[in-house]
């Protein structure tokens, strides 16, 4: 008879779900004056099936059960609808990730961070508290504000303990939060100011805290902790990544380099180098960041450095060297903005890809709707490539093969893709007020955008299919 597997083994299963990468900008550094939080979700294998929703207040539960834990709270009776990015397989528990709630709040959850032996022998993780497969589904629903999703989180957190160490972002028109779990109950977050971005890998990111700022918030006793336990490193101040984090020898190959990538693509100025243990975490730079800038860095490889595994320029050895921000392991990509220069019922935009992000498109769904477009939302358990999960999934695969020769063609896909939505999308802007019914309107843009989407990529397969078959191996010319 197999042993039954310990806690500690319980917790590994539940958070290797995920490796992902955010990006989060502020008002004032985006190209338009919305907020941006972004991230990939990575899973821990290739193939695991996402969909988009959109949960009404009637289909949200009023008591939750994880699946993954016994962890279970009643909800209350007031619920906001919101859209999701749940699992498409049934049984592996919700993991809703990301979404925009009718308040024009958005939510991303998880980024999986590293913290140390200090701070967990004080504080240990709770095998049945909450985690990333619970979090978005018991917090999004109930906030009015980015600020309130940080109260709200840090409350469940202190009462009911986590199993693992997380990175949350929160955003409304206004301000971008990060917010990160520290230990079993402990957490900090901080406002990132509206002049500024952040690039954050799975490593524990927060560095500057101040405990008296009201840009900072923390559970109550995480100052004293601090001193009582000898935490600080520092001599001066509190740098939480220096007393709650990592700095060890996979950071340098798996987490620092792709932060080191993305401020480099921001701010090519910045004299860093990719195993950097000190890389900031709050940054500045004088260009005002658009969506397409924050879809390149969460589709990058290091291109044009030694280290892009589709690059000649590099060795074999170098080229394997760093883990990238796109890769095979991408379930779906979401860029959550909230608009300033538009009324609230269109300022919600929930830009959506799936599958790896070197062969995707993110596509500017409205969040203020009552559906969301079935090739986005059906996504089937098995193959099928009439769902946009599977078929972006098909042309990561086929483009692996290779990269340089179809890059060119999935340059304009993505290009025309993004364009056309684009499109429609300033026409709803200007046309949506004049509808009899604007939230059925703005579904119906919605769906046209799937189409889009649907028809170019499906296009490029025909392309890269076309491209490809000249040069298979399993050829024989006969000049006669």
């Amino acid at each position: 008879m197999a042993e039954a597997p310990l806690k500690e083994e319980i917790i590994l299963t539940k958070r290797v779900h995920g490796s992902c990468t955010t990006i989060l900008v502020g008002k004032a550094a985006s190209i338009d004056g919305s907020t941006i939080i972004a991230r990939n979700e990575d899973g821990n294998v290739p193939l695991q099936p996402q969909k988009f929703v959109y949960v009404h207040p009637a289909d949200q539960p009023r008591h939750y059960q994880a699946e993954l834990s016994a962890f279970n709270l009643d909800l209350p009776d007031n619920p906001l609808g919101y859209t999701s990015t749940p699992e498409a397989v049934a049984g592996k528990g919700l993991w809703a990730a990301a979404g925009i709630n009718s308040e024009n709040v958005a939510m991303t959850a998880t980024e999986t961070i590293t913290t140390n032996a200090r701070i967990l022998g004080i504080d240990p993780l709770v095998p049945e508290g909450l985690g990333e497969e619970s979090i978005t589904t018991i917090v999004l629903p109930y906030i009015h504000s980015a600020r309130e999703g940080v109260q709200r989180l840090g409350a469940l957190l202190e009462q009911y303990g986590t199993y693992e160490t997380n990175g949350i972002c929160f955003s409304d028109k206004d301000e971008v939060w990060y917010f990160e779990s520290i230990a079993g109950h402990h957490w900090a977050a901080i406002r990132i100011p509206d002049d500024a971005y952040v690039v954050a890998p799975n490593r524990f990111n927060i560095t500057d805290f101040d405990f008296n700022s009201a840009d900072c918030m923390a559970s109550a006793d995480l100052e004293e902790l601090i001193t009582t336990y000898h935490l600080n490193p520092d001599r001066d101040g509190y740098n939480l990544r220096h007393i709650f984090g990592s700095a060890s020898a996979k950071d340098t190959r798996y987490n620092n380099p792709r932060a080191w990538y993305g401020q480099l693509y921001f701010n090519p100025e910045f004299d860093t180098e990719p195993i950097d243990q000190d890389l900031p975490f709050i940054c500045r730079t004088d260009k005002k960041i658009s969506i397409e800038d924050v879809k390149y860095v969460l589709s990058s490889h290091y291109q044009n450095t030694p280290y892009d595994p589709y690059s000649n320029a590099g060795t074999e050895e170098e080229k394997k060297r760093f883990r990238p921000i796109g890769i095979n392991r991408n379930q779906e990509l979401h860029i959550l903005q909230i608009r300033n220069d538009v009324p609230a019922a269109i300022a919600g935009i929930h830009w959506l890809a799936f599958g790896p992000n070197t062969f995707n498109a993110v596509v500017p769904f409205y969040a203020n709707v009552t559906d969301t477009p079935a090739p986005y939302r059906d996504t089937t358990s098995t193959y099928d490539p009439r769902n946009m999960y599977w078929l972006f999934s098909t042309l990561a695969v086929f483009g692996d093969t290779d990269f340089t020769l179809y890059q060119d063609f999935e340059d304009l896909f993505e290009q025309n893709t993004v364009a056309a939505c684009r499109h429609l999308q300033i026409e709803a802007d200007a046309h949506y007020a004049d509808q009899a019914d604007p939230v059925e309107y703005l579904t119906a843009v919605n769906a046209k955008m799937a189409d889009i989407a649907l028809a170019k990529a499906t296009t490029l397969l025909g392309q890269m299919v076309a491209l490809g078959a000249p040069k298979m191996k399993l050829q024989f010319t006969l000049n006669d």
